[in-house]
């Protein structure tokens, strides 16, 4: 049973040669970034002895199970601001973190899958930010994470449930960390 059946929706390679019969190309996730102009960020640049025994993406099966990520520049090291949302960073600057977070992750699924064009479809998101005592838009700064991936994939591979939940400190004082489940094929 292929994931189109599955989920009663057109695989990613089944819409292309849909519209492909129709004569329009629909572009995937690949070309969408190259004609959005964004490029992708290298792996993390980790702190002196910091080491992490786990991979930033898990694949199993038609899954794969993408470990928290953190915003990270175009040249892969840390980006700011740093702390808590509400308090030393703006709704704003959050939102533009969450962005950044999404970035990063696209770029360790690229790295890990060969091509974006695998995803068929994301399941799940689970957004932690960094909050100031009784900061309660945590989803106000998730959106710069979902509209990111709903802009790259589409409506039909990009949407996600989601979670966005205030915690009281993040790693390297990120103000956001996001993890997320996403289904694969070929």
């Amino acid at each position: 049973m292929t994931n189109g059946q599955r989920t009663g929706k057109l695989g990613n390679g089944a819409a292309m040669a849909l519209c492909e019969k129709e004569g329009r190309a629909m572009p995937g996730a690949d070309e969408k970034l190259a004609a959005l102009g964004i490029v992708l960020p290298p792996p993390l640049k980790l702190p002196p002895g910091m080491v992490l025994p786990f991979p930033w993406v898990n694949v199993r099966g038609d899954r794969a199970y993408i470990s928290g990520h953190g915003p990270q520049e175009p040249d892969g090291s840390l980006a700011g601001p740093f702390g808590a949302v509400g308090e030393s960073v703006s709704l704003g600057e959050a939102r533009a973190s969450a962005r950044k977070v999404g970035l990063s992750m696209l770029g360790s699924l690229k790295r890990e899958l060969g091509s974006l064009d695998r995803i068929t479809g994301w399941c799940r998101v689970h957004g932690m930010v960094n909050s100031a005592l009784r900061f309660a838009e945590t989803p106000a700064v998730m959106n710069g994470f979902s509209e990111l991936i709903l802009e790259v994939f589409g409506p039909e591979i990009g949407r996600h449930a989601r979670t966005a939940v205030g915690v009281a400190a993040l790693p390297l004082n990120f103000p956001v960390e996001i993890e997320a489940e996403v289904m694969i094929g070929w």
